[in-house]
């Protein structure tokens, strides 16, 4: 039986360039009253200016059947309408066109600390939150030392939330909405803000979930989570459902993979304004030759191949790091490498200006196979200007022979990697 039918869902916002939102819901339209204050008074006596509505549909004709007892992976790049989706099935966001049946009690977890109030303590908002989820009085006592228990914040449980961490947030909001007696549970990327423990824990108790016959919906970009957890994947793409699947892993594949552009594309460059940043904005990012020359595809496992990357620099940082990461054809981390790895002295000096940045795909390394190249670009650990698996730019580079000059096993090796390694050999007791 269904627990979800989607049929034709769409979303719209109308931007409006004279300062007020055209579209009514209850939270929108509070927040669009005030920005239309705020710009009315700040362009009194300007004119009217640009008066353009723009219209943005965030969903577009998205149908899909989610059936109860399935654990569902809802991925796609940032902007694809996942949380807009997780909205509207939430009842948070009423759907501009379309259809939502939701058979069941739904539960939903979108933001960290969302129906936490910064005053109250730990325990009182057990309590708030609880009731907002839609738990009896009666049922939050019976399960709130299960609560406590899963949150691993029992010392602070008389502290005000405001004290809390991101981290302590989330495990305190997770486990109220984990532990409600809901048909479905919806769950959007907040397990991001905890540690790998309490992510484990929390991939745990979904899946517990999902076993006890109840329905979760899981959005993430941590592919490794999505395929552990989860029995069904959609993918979004720009407001579109663009492929859905029980094979969770061919829908990861074909994110990672660009299921538009396919593998045979080794080279991309900026149509003008993406990644736009003062440290370092891409311009080109290709498979070539030592020269720069794009790079014809499959290349041998024997043979040398390089990482080009164009960039342009406005504002020199010592802190940048660029780089690439390399996925095998199931969505593997093979490895990733910055321009900064080895010691300080022997960096590339990158100053204000257009640079081209370079690095060797070390010969007889690779396996045959697809491999799917995504740029890196950071300041210090935590500031991302392209995320790989995220938002980074993407190629494509296929390897293909060189494996080995023995006649006896030429074709693909096992294992992720296959090089191809010097040997020696001497009578035993010689040496």
């Amino acid at each position: 039986m269904s627990a979800i039918i989607v049929e034709g869902l769409g979303k719209r916002y109308l931007l409006s360039h004279r300062g007020r939102m055209v579209e009514g819901y209850l939270r929108d339209a509070i927040t669009s009253a005030a920005r239309s204050l705020g710009r009315a008074l700040s362009l009194r006596g300007k004119g009217s200016g640009d008066e353009r509505d723009e219209e943005f549909w965030a969903l577009s004709d998205v149908s899909f059947r989610i059936e109860e007892g399935e654990r569902v992976g809802i991925i796609g790049r940032n902007g694809a309408g996942k949380s807009t989706l997780l909205k509207i099935l939430s009842r948070i966001t009423r759907p501009t066109t379309g259809e939502v049946r939701i058979r069941g009690r739904a539960a939903s977890l979108l933001e960290v600390g969302t129906g936490f109030h910064g005053e109250l303590t730990g325990r009182e908002n057990i309590f708030l939150n609880g009731a907002i989820l839609g738990m009896t009085k009666a049922e939050i006592h019976r399960k709130f030392d299960a609560i406590v228990d899963f949150s691993g914040v029992e010392r602070f449980l008389d502290t005000p939330v405001k004290r809390y961490s991101s981290g302590m947030y989330v495990r305190l909001a997770f486990a109220v909405a984990a532990h409600l007696e809901s048909d479905i549970l919806l769950v959007d990327e907040v397990l991001a803000v905890g540690d790998a423990e309490f992510q484990k824990k929390c991939l745990g108790k979904m899946e517990d979930i999902g076993k006890e016959g109840r329905t979760v919906l899981f959005v993430s970009h941590n592919m490794n989570a999505i395929e552990q957890l989860c029995t069904k994947c959609l993918l979004l793409d720009k407001g579109r459902l663009a492929l859905q699947s029980n094979d969770v892993r061919s829908v990861i594949t074909d994110y990672l993979y660009g299921f538009e552009s396919g593998p045979a594309v080794s080279e991309w460059s900026s149509s003008g304004e993406e990644f736009r940043n003062p440290w370092f904005r891409p311009v080109r990012f290709a498979i070539t030759d030592g020269r720069g020359r794009k790079r014809p595809m499959p290349v041998a496992n024997n043979e040398e191949a390089w990482i080009w990357v164009e960039g342009e620099i406005t504002e020199a940082d010592p802190a940048l790091k660029v780089g690439y990461a390399i996925f095998s054809d199931d969505g593997l981390l093979l490895y990733w490498t910055f321009h900064t790895d080895l010691p300080e002295s022997k960096w590339p000096a990158l100053g204000k200006g257009t640079w081209i940045l370079r690095s060797r795909i070390p010969p007889k390394l690779l396996n045959e196979g697809s491999y799917r190249v995504e740029l890196i670009g950071m300041l210090h650990r935590r500031i991302w200007l392209f995320e790989p698996a995220v938002n980074a730019p993407g190629i494509y580079m296929t390897i293909w022979g060189g494996l080995s000059n023995s006649p006896y096993w030429m074709e693909r090796r096992p294992g992720l990697f296959a090089p191809v390694m010097e040997w020696t050999a001497s009578p035993a007791g010689s040496a």
